[in-house]
């Protein structure tokens, strides 16, 4: 982890960059697989099983026979866990559910907004290094409280061309029961033309790794929603000495393993704390199974001291990160002080693995700085909102005169004519 003391502002903005696969190429290598999956639809996709996934499919996807037997694998603890965590994320984005209220601008002009649920959802599932069926429970369960009437899930087979049991009984615990062995870009073009086996969705949901996030960029343009840019994990975490060096330790770490393109950021105002950190952090990182792959995030991780609180908050604010943990006794002193970020823990023990698993909260942030203008995914992000306005004459005869007026300075007649049209009625009833 690369230490930093009291850097200049100047400075700053070349410490929150992210670790960037080389732009040409990837933008070259996402548009070759989007094209060649809408020109060749599944052959495309077992095509790229093979290369990318080192599995040749027959079939790609899964079975009622596959996703019922995920639950010999499946122990009765870990799916109490998961029904646990279920629980609780359906409470909290259940309470978005907010009805708007019907309103009168003026007499006789009454608006008001509703809610309308996406009808079709593509929940992409990262499975490569890591099954994360955690995913499922995040996209799943909020769109079957919005309503959505269909919803697929892709994600990557392993090299025996199965999906992970702890996936299948999630996604089936959650009510969905089409499941496609396809994972990367090709996924997201799959999801975004369609094609033979996998059906066409109106928007796509989902992190991945940065082929995933690219492909979700450039099909946006091409007739399908996405949530949000959603790529390599991050965390940032702010700490004064009333923090937990061993806690601290812990929580960068746990973004560290997610994969090596991920990032931790540290910033603190006190070097004593630092130091404990770092030196706890390479004692924690020596046990963790997934040492390697921390190892490389790290490299390209960071520990920042600067010269107070204050100075800590205007660099996360910079930095936008996907996850903020706010490490103090005091941390509610703090909140205040966020502007841009993805999620915030608050307090020595909010670890962020709390928002990744069980606390409520949804997992599926923004990252790479696109906290600064994208908010996480949420009740809203599986319906449309529809604007509805009822007229009567009343109405009409109160607002008609002002939007003569309007649409004449802007030389657009029709619109003029069809509120004249209505108005002359009146006066001749």
């Amino acid at each position: 982890m690369q230490i930093f003391k009291n850097p200049d502002k100047s400075e700053w903005n070349s410490l929150i960059q992210r670790a960037v696969f080389e732009k040409e190429k990837l933008d070259d290598v996402v548009l070759e697989i989007i094209e060649n999956v809408r020109l060749n639809g599944d052959k495309a996709l077992l095509d790229y099983s093979e290369k990318f996934d080192s599995v040749k499919l027959s079939n790609l996807t899964v079975t009622e026979t596959e996703i019922l037997e995920a639950r010999r694998f499946i122990m009765n603890d870990l799916a109490n866990a998961i029904l646990l965590a279920k629980k609780n994320i359906e409470k909290f984005h259940a309470a978005q559910n907010v009805i708007e209220p019907s309103v009168e601008t003026m007499p006789g002009v009454h608006c008001m907004r509703k809610n309308i649920p996406i009808e079709k959802v593509g929940l992409y599932i990262p499975g490569g290094s890591a099954p994360l069926f955690s995913t499922v429970l995040m996209l799943a369960v909020p769109a079957q409280l919005a309503g959505c009437s269909e919803i697929i899930i892709c994600t990557p087979p392993d090299k025996n061309g199965n999906v992970h049991p702890a996936i299948l009984r999630t996604a089936a615990i959650c009510g969905v029961k089409k499941i496609f062995k396809v994972g990367g870009a090709q996924a997201i073009a799959a999801m975004t033309f369609g094609t033979e086996t996998i059906p066409k969705v109106y928007k796509i949901f989902g992190p991945g790794n940065q082929f995933v996030t690219k492909a979700k960029e450039i099909v946006q343009q091409m007739g399908v929603a996405i949530d949000m840019p959603a790529g390599p994990s991050e965390v940032l975490v702010v700490a004064d000495s009333t923090g937990v060096p061993e806690f601290v330790a812990a929580d960068l770490l746990s973004q560290a393993e997610h994969g090596a393109d991920s990032q931790a950021i540290l910033l603190t105002d006190s070097l004593s704390f630092a130091e404990k950190t770092l030196k706890e952090l390479s004692k924690q990182l020596s046990a963790l199974p997934r040492k390697k792959i921390a190892e490389q995030a790290l490299a390209n991780s960071r520990c920042i001291i600067l010269n107070s609180m204050e100075e800590c908050f205007e660099f996360s604010n910079l930095y936008a990160p996907e996850h903020l943990i706010i490490a103090s006794e005091n941390a509610g002193d703090y909140v205040t002080k966020v502007r841009n970020a993805g999620s915030v823990f608050v307090g020595n023990y909010s670890c962020e693995s709390a928002g990744d698993y069980a606390s409520g909260t949804n997992h599926t942030l923004p990252t790479n700085g696109y906290a600064r203008n994208y908010s996480g995914v949420s009740l809203d992000s599986f319906m449309k909102k529809i604007s509805f306005q009822h007229i009567s004459k009343q109405g009409i005869n109160n607002i008609g005169k002002a939007i003569e007026l309007m649409a004449e300075t802007e030389e657009l007649f029709g619109h003029k004519n069809a509120v004249s049209l209505r108005l002359k009625s009146i006066l001749n009833v």
